[in-house]
């Protein structure tokens, strides 16, 4: 019974499977510039003539000018100085019938190999991961589909293995996400590939330890200094993910004005998590951001990697009342001689405390120091005036 049942269902099978006219070569890969001559041709049951045949590409009818009558049951058609595809899936070539019938179809990949991969570089976010960028080759676009895989294994042992997972949905870069060597250098490369060519970047060597960044300080404050119309203090803490690192964490400070897009960078902040920035303008908001870099993880001799800005926090300086000379009676001589002194004080501080600053004691007995000196020229003055 099985026998006989397959013979009664074989003809339709291949009836099914017969195909009205294909196309030669089928689905080419070509470089832009080159010509190509592809041809349909008719199986003997389509009961059609070449002649009454057209082309189309991407939709559009092809002039009958390029068009050759190979035989009764085969046209071509020769296309030059092809352009790149319009579409990374290639480009639509169609042999129709004279009803407009799709009798037979062929995808035309027309573009150029892929260049070497440039500039591949890796960083690590607090040593669970390691994530990775680089730039195509050349001008970038091939015109065809192009694959980019990232690939890496341990320097001196270990299996080669391919980077799965995107970053960002970013085409070039990829994310290495969990069991990571702390200890063993790593070799990483690209690998380009399309059906014209391949090209593969040069190799990276690297370790995680070098390369490790951290999530910015997510605690910070920023207050006002007591009374002092020019000064506001930063204080944040330290990343707590690489806290049972040992590191050596550098911080940079950068500020703007309210109404403001200009930051201004400092840098000499260092390791401490707290920051007095000195030579503000008084009663005005400021928007203060910081950033961390873990330096020498585990005792790693390479410079760390800037984690990216905190959020903005935000305070204003005091307004300068009492330069209004409305804090005391005018008639009170002793308190206008301290406003004449606090005002010189704050001149001062506002031309040698710039950026991050520490108000010490130190800088206050120099400015006493300048202020004494100041009153004996004064009235050496005077005495030479009067005499």
């Amino acid at each position: 019974m099985i026998p006989l049942l397959l013979l009664l269902l074989m003809p339709q099978v291949l009836f099914s499977t017969t195909q009205v006219a294909v196309i030669q070569p089928q689905d080419p890969a070509l470089h832009i510039g080159s010509s190509l001559t592809a041809t349909c041709t008719l199986s003997p049951e389509s009961g059609l003539h070449a002649s009454e045949l057209y082309w189309t590409l991407n939709g559009k009818r092809v002039s009958s000018g390029s068009y050759g009558l190979v035989s009764p049951m085969a046209l071509s058609v020769t296309l030059h100085r092809l352009n790149g595809s319009r579409q990374q899936s290639g480009d639509n070539l169609v042999c129709h019938g004279d009803d407009g019938r799709v009798l037979a179809g062929s995808c035309l990949y027309v573009g150029m190999p892929p260049e070497k991969p440039l500039n591949l570089s890796c960083w690590s976010r607090n040593t669970k991961d390691l994530r990775c960028q680089w730039k195509p080759g050349g001008v970038g676009e091939t015109f065809i589909r192009t694959q980019y895989l990232l690939k890496y294994k341990l320097r001196w042992y270990g299996r080669e293995k391919a980077c799965a997972d995107p970053l960002d949905e970013q085409r070039y870069a990829c994310l290495v996400p969990r069991d990571l060597a702390l200890f063993t250098p790593y070799e990483l490369w690209v690998e380009a590939s399309n059906p014209l060519g391949s090209s593969t970047s040069d190799l990276l060597t690297l370790d995680i330890l070098d390369v490790v960044t951290t999530d910015p300080p997510d605690d910070v404050l920023v207050s006002r200094v007591g009374a002092l119309d020019d000064q506001l203090t930063v204080r944040w803490s330290s990343p707590p993910a690489l806290k049972d690192f040992l590191f050596q964490a550098k911080y940079q400070i950068r500020y703007r004005l309210e109404d403001s897009s200009e930051w201004k960078v400092v840098d000499d902040v260092g390791n401490q998590t707290s920051c007095r920035l000195a030579g503000l303008r008084p009663g005005t908001v400021y928007f203060v951001q910081v950033r961390c870099n873990p330096v020498g993880i585990y005792g790693s001799r390479k410079p760390g990697i800037w984690s990216g800005w905190s959020h903005p926090s935000a305070a204003s300086t005091p307004t300068s009342e009492w330069l209004q000379g409305g804090c005391e009676p005018k008639s009170s001589e002793h308190n206008a001689t301290l406003r004449r002194e606090l005002k010189q004080f704050f001149g001062w501080i506002r031309k040698h405390a710039t950026g991050c600053s520490g108000m010490s004691i130190k800088l206050y007995d120099q400015w006493r120091v300048w202020l004494q000196k100041s009153h004996r020229t004064r009235n050496q003055i005077r005495q030479d005036d009067n005499s």
